[in-house]
């Protein structure tokens, strides 16, 4: 009896004691939220106005995962993002009871499915392309769906390591970035896009110029087959790329160029390059030194600039034309840029792919340049729709972030990615194995060519490249839906239909 009356008396001064710690607390914390200026929420309610800051941070949790409806999310909804973890894991992705997708949103494409498809031994394989026939070394491309540009320093060792290996698994060429090649880019043996962005970074000398003595260096890697020059990237046109200082480690300045622990930033633009005659003197200039394709990446605003630079090719030759163009959309990702350039600037790809097809093959280039479209195409319907829209190629950066876990924390920029991927904590990269995450890149892309396959089958045709804009129709406001080549009316020396 008496212990059990010493107990409760203990228990009675620990819980007096708390609680004055609370109230202790509670009265620091309500004096420095009535002193502090910064916050007006905090000062004119102290304490209690910190439960705001709280719950806004934990609102994105609850919604991510209990509130938003599986095709609610930005950038990238759960259904989106868990058709590409079934495809890496490799598991069947064949689904239940009907679509969750709303076919009445303007601009949703509809596959026009053959009344009498081609038979099982009817389909084919897409034949390897070859980009740069006119190059000492040109490329053939084995795949049409690749891995889009993505640096080392805005990505980890062991993310870039596995992406490697995967691309390499899979058959895929895997674009190095503005941030230069690194020796785990080559590490897995796959085919590599040396990307030349507005910094150089990789191919510069000690003043920030073009060197030709590193672009042969890097030429001489028998895995770097093209050479990508950056113009813009979709997040955010007329910007340079930005590495914020804590993730320029000793290693990652060297490969670039610059100093460790100071923010990498790229100039808006290569200062050498004024205009498209420019630009084409600069992509021959390359291929001559390096002997290797070469082409350039940019967002579309508007389409008289373009068509300043078809006519520019014609008159000058095709020997001067660059052997690929990539288009980026405006909806394009990064790591880190500024809000009104991510929201506001640069045509989607949507409307920019179809435009940029036609000023092309009106002017007789279709078999000189080849399309590269990129821009938050991740799912085989997106890819099945920049085939048929005109594209060559495809590439996609976060679709592949997705295969290697990717929870969409929108903390690329913070060095503190939970799964490993973008950040360069020895701790939180413990989390991500190469070699368990390369079969995830590999089994995601051979999973999206097999789907987009399997939708150029639907559509009456024996492989993807033979899809065309009269295979889809695009919803309209007032909720009908239209041939593709209806609104978009193509000048492809290939057929229609």
């Amino acid at each position: 009896m008496e212990s059990t009356v010493w107990l409760v008396e203990l228990l009675a001064q620990v819980l007096v004691f708390t609680i004055g710690v609370i109230i202790a607390l509670a009265a620091v914390v309500y004096v420095i939220d009535r002193v502090q200026t910064a916050d007006a929420v905090r000062r004119n309610y102290p304490v209690i106005g910190r439960f705001r800051h709280i719950f806004s941070t934990l609102g994105e949790f609850f919604r991510q995962y209990f509130f938003a409806m599986d095709r609610e999310e930005l950038p990238f909804n759960r259904a989106q993002r868990h058709w590409i973890e079934r495809a890496a894991s490799g598991h069947g992705n064949t689904i239940a009871f009907g679509s969750t997708r709303n076919l009445g949103v303007v601009g949703t494409p509809i596959f026009v499915n053959a009344a009498f498809p081609p038979l099982d031994n009817q389909y084919a394989a897409c034949e390897p392309l070859v980009i740069g026939p006119g190059a000492r070394v040109p490329f053939e491309a084995k795949s049409i769906f690749n891995i889009s540009g993505m640096s080392y320093g805005a990505l980890s060792r062991p993310a870039v390591k596995a992406l490697s290996q995967g691309a390499a698994n899979a058959g895929i060429w895997m674009n190095t970035g503005e941030g230069g090649v690194s020796p785990y880019h080559l590490e897995g043996g796959a085919d590599i896009v040396f990307q030349i962005g507005t910094a150089k970074y990789g191919v510069r000398d000690e003043d920030g110029n073009l060197s030709d003595d590193k672009l042969r260096e890097v030429a001489a890697h028998d895995q770097v087959r093209m050479f990508e020059l950056k113009l813009a990237q979709g997040a955010k046109p007329g910007k340079g790329g930005i590495l914020p200082a804590a993730k320029v480690s000793a290693e990652i300045a060297e490969i670039r160029g610059i100093k460790e622990g100071e923010p990498s930033i790229s100039p808006n633009r290569h200062p050498e390059i004024d205009g498209w005659s420019d630009l084409l003197d600069m992509i021959c200039h390359i291929r001559e030194v390096t002997g290797k394709p070469v082409g350039f990446k940019t967002v579309v605003g508007a389409l008289e600039p373009f068509a300043e630079l078809f006519d520019l090719i014609v008159e000058r030759g095709p020997d001067c034309a660059p052997d690929f163009i990539t288009i980026d959309g405006g909806e394009g990702g990064t790591g880190a840029a500024p809000m009104p350039l991510i929201d506001l600037v640069g045509m989607p790809i949507r409307e920019s792919l179809p435009l940029i097809c036609d000023l092309r093959d009106q002017r007789g280039l279709h078999e000189r340049i080849r399309l590269v479209a990129s821009g938050k195409l991740v799912n085989p319907g997106d890819i099945a729709w920049a085939m048929a829209a005109g594209a060559d190629f495809v590439t996609s950066a976060r679709g592949f972030m997705f295969s290697l876990g990717c929870i969409q924390a929108l903390k690329c920029n913070k060095n503190t990615c939970p799964t490993g991927i973008t950040t360069h904590d020895p701790h939180l990269q413990k989390g991500l194995v190469p070699e368990v995450k390369a079969d995830k890149v590999a089994h995601y892309a051979k999973g999206i060519v097999k789907e987009v396959e399997t939708i150029a089958h639907s559509v009456g045709v024996a492989d993807p490249r033979q899809m065309r804009r009269c295979h889809v129709r695009l919803v309209q406001g007032d909720g009908r839906s239209v041939p593709m080549n209806e609104l978009f009316p193509s000048y492809s020396p290939r057929p229609e239909g």
